[in-house]
């Protein structure tokens, strides 16, 4: 059994797990807000991250970046905890294995406007920053670990990719002890992206609502430790897919969608019917929710759902992590809460409908088994089913 211990967590709804739990349950996120900040001089809703960061004056010049920072506080959250359980493994057994889509672009965006106005780069601006396998990088040389250390970066799924990437390695028998989750930064880049897609929506998003118009760009970070150690909970299934059907469009039928979910739940060995709440990729773009509507409504009818979005932003490359850790909270909640869907109520006529969690509901029965989901670009799907153990 691989066992996923108490995450470190920080995005929009806050900073810790028990801080975040109460925000989660009562649908409050301080971080979520209209901010000029990324997309001068329009203001758009975006997930922020609003408490203070660690400092990383002490790492080498390529590891200092916000979205290092932003790991390091989740880090820290869960430090005594990995101190314990990494005391007599050896270093080289020890695996990092994260999600990122972002990585420190903002500091090359910095950096790169300095240059514009000066004529030349800041002394403290270093191109490593910027390197997707920063993030696993920095961790690894700052716990002084040998074993495997790497990011996945595959967009929205990366995290809960470099989740699955590492039960594989603990089942493998290649590491004793895997960090795991995934991190992203606020960038100018990813919001100008967006925006150039006609995704992004300047007031909080809707998913599920027929008046949906696009996503709320978010950061954050989720890092859990997982191992073979007894926890409270398990990851028991995940199950990956890629369609390819369009670079950033979902395939309308859902195939990769289908695929994943179907192997996530086979892998656990659980039925649909043993699902108590499914967190929906639920980006609130028209064709996200078109299509992710019909497939959960079809292989899960029934199973309370939420998008979880509106109170976090899309995380995007941490999004998988950030997901499962709010699925992990509702696992080990004593209140058996849900996770609220905030929307305006204006259901979709075109779509399925699905038991959405109203602010304030419970699970009716003991919640023993949650799934979340989550579809990138590319066609790049993935799965992971969680059990309280």
């Amino acid at each position: 059994m691989i066992y996923l211990h108490q995450p470190g967590l920080i995005c929009a709804l806050g900073a810790g797990s028990e801080a975040i739990r109460e925000q989660l349950f009562a649908g409050i996120s301080p971080g979520m807000q209209s901010t000029t900040a990324y997309s001068q001089p329009t203001a758009l809703m975006l997930g922020t991250v609003t408490t203070g960061l660690p400092s990383l004056d002490h790492a080498a010049p390529e590891h200092r970046s916000r979205n290092n920072q932003l790991l390091a506080a989740a880090y820290a959250q869960i430090e005594a905890t990995y101190r314990i359980a990494a005391t007599g493994i050896d270093p080289a057994r020890i695996a990092i294995i994260l999600g990122t889509s972002t990585s420190g672009i903002s500091e090359g965006e910095t950096a790169i406007a300095a240059c514009e106005a000066s004529g030349a780069l800041p002394a403290g601006f270093h191109y490593g920053q910027q390197e997707l396998g920063s993030p696993a990088r920095w961790l690894a040389n700052y716990l002084g670990v040998t074993g495997p250390a790497y990011c996945i970066s595959t967009a929205c799924s990366s995290s809960a990719k470099a989740m699955a990437a590492g039960a594989r390695l603990l089942q493998a028998g290649l590491a004793d002890l895997v960090l795991t989750g995934g991190v992203d930064s606020l960038a100018q880049f990813t919001v100008a992206g967006f925006s150039s897609l006609e995704s992004v929506s300047a007031a909080r998003c809707l998913p599920g609502s027929a008046n949906r118009c696009g996503i709320n760009i978010g950061e954050g970070a989720a890092l859990f430790m997982m191992s073979r150690r007894s926890g409270s909970v398990a990851l028991t299934g995940w199950g990956e897919s890629s369609d390819g059907y369009h670079i950033s469009a979902p395939d309308p039928a859902g195939m990769g969608a289908r695929m994943a979910i179907s192997a996530a739940l086979a892998r656990a060995g659980r039925s649909a019917s043993e699902i108590g709440y499914i967190n929906l990729h639920g980006t609130a773009t028209r064709q996200n929710d078109a299509m992710e509507n019909r497939v959960v409504a079809e292989l899960l009818p029934g199973v309370p759902a939420s998008s979880t979005k509106p109170l976090t932003g899309h995380t995007l490359g941490a999004a998988g992590a950030i997901e499962a850790a709010l699925c992990w909270l509702a696992l080990t909640d004593d209140a058996q809460r849900l996770p609220p869907h905030l929307w305006d109520g204006v259901a979709d006529p075109e779509l399925p409908a699905l038991p959405l969690v109203g602010e304030g509901e419970s699970s009716r029965e003991p919640l023993r088994a949650a799934l979340s989901t989550s579809f990138a670009f590319g066609g790049n799907n993935i799965a992971l089913v969680l059990e309280r153990a």
